[in-house]
């Protein structure tokens, strides 16, 4: 391995004195886009709003990357979106962009020439156009039906080429105009959650009936005269740490766990029934019960699992050790 290099401290303190240059730089840049924020943004969000197809986001080199980001974004939080490189569209993309669809084009000068075929695609097809540039007099800004004008600030790069500040500001402008679809389409914590069902949100919205698939084992039970020996075993075959005790209707009378065998060793285990040493009045979900649900109750009554019910008949036995290796629990 290499020598690492060792910065002397007046090194070190140039660098630390940069590095805060640029975060102000992008202070002050952030502020004067937010001061330039006019009624553009509602017009772009009406245009959008009004068109029932996919938002396209086309952007080249650095504005491309922020653009993918903000199709993320947007479909992320309820506005159909994705991107597209505009070269490829020049050579037979331009298919994507379908009548009722919008294009959000982003150029920091505007007159990227990559982006000269899908404007003009657009203009011949009544496509309408959302541009992001510094510069509304550009081929980029005459070809919007919005132009969302970024004011005019330094790069932080020194010789004023690397988009620094510009593509920090295109980054936040595009997140704001996805806060505001957000809000105007009334998009809830709900929706979020079913646009990432493997994230943690997505995951604890879930209901039990998702959790358990169709392949959800049936929990082990024993009826209420079951002996000791019985109960042991059917715990020991489930390995969930708890077992249903059924009535004679098959619903679920009460639940005994480990704790309960432990405690029951105090007396003569020869004469004991379930029914002696069940909890009669057992925590329990239906199927319809949001995973979070499942983990605050796990979590304030302090124990490590419960059942799920349907129609008072046990279904699915939930412990907590799976729902935190599976990711359930943080």
């Amino acid at each position: 391995m290499p020598d690492l290099v060792h910065s002397s401290p007046e090194q070190i303190a140039a660098m630390t004195g940069r590095a805060r240059d640029v975060m102000q730089l992008y202070i002050e840049a952030l502020a004067a886009l937010e001061r330039s924020i006019d009624g553009s943004i509602a017009r772009a969000c009406d245009v959008i709003l009004s068109r029932p197809g996919y938002v396209v986001v086309t952007g080249m080199g650095k504005s491309g990357h922020i653009g993918g980001k903000i199709a993320a974004t947007l479909a992320s939080t309820g506005t159909n979106s994705f991107f597209v490189h505009p070269a490829e569209m020049s050579h037979g993309d331009l298919g994507m962009l379908r009548p009722d669809t919008t294009l959000l084009a982003i150029s920091n000068s505007g007159e990227s020439r990559e982006l000269r075929d899908p404007l003009l695609y657009c203009q011949r097809n009544d496509i309408p156009v959302i541009g992001v540039t510094q510069r509304p007099q550009s081929f980029l800004g005459r070809n919007s039906a919005v132009c969302l004008t970024m004011p005019k600030v330094a790069e932080a790069c020194p010789n004023g080429l690397a988009p620094t500040t510009s593509t920090l500001m295109t980054l936040a402008i595009g997140d704001a105009l996805a806060m505001v679809l957000m809000d105007r389409r009334g998009f809830t914590r709900e929706d979020f959650g079913l646009h990432h069902p493997g994230g943690a949100l997505g995951m604890s919205l879930q209901t039990v009936r998702e959790w358990m698939g169709d392949n959800a084992a049936t929990p082990a039970s024993v009826p209420l005269d079951a002996d000791f020996s019985t109960v042991v075993s059917a715990i020991t075959a489930g390995r969930k740490g708890a077992v249903a005790v059924l009535n004679a209707e098959d619903g679920l009378a009460g639940v005994i766990t480990d704790g309960d065998i432990r405690r029951a060793f105090s007396h003569d285990i020869g004469s004991i029934r379930a029914a002696d040493i069940m909890s009669r009045s057992p925590i329990t979900v239906d199927l319809d019960a949001r995973m979070s649900d499942v983990v605050d109750l796990l979590r304030t009554n302090k124990i490590s699992n419960l059942f799920a019910v349907e129609n008072g008949r046990p279904v699915a036995i939930i412990h907590i050790a799976e729902l935190m290796q599976a990711g359930y629990v943080a």
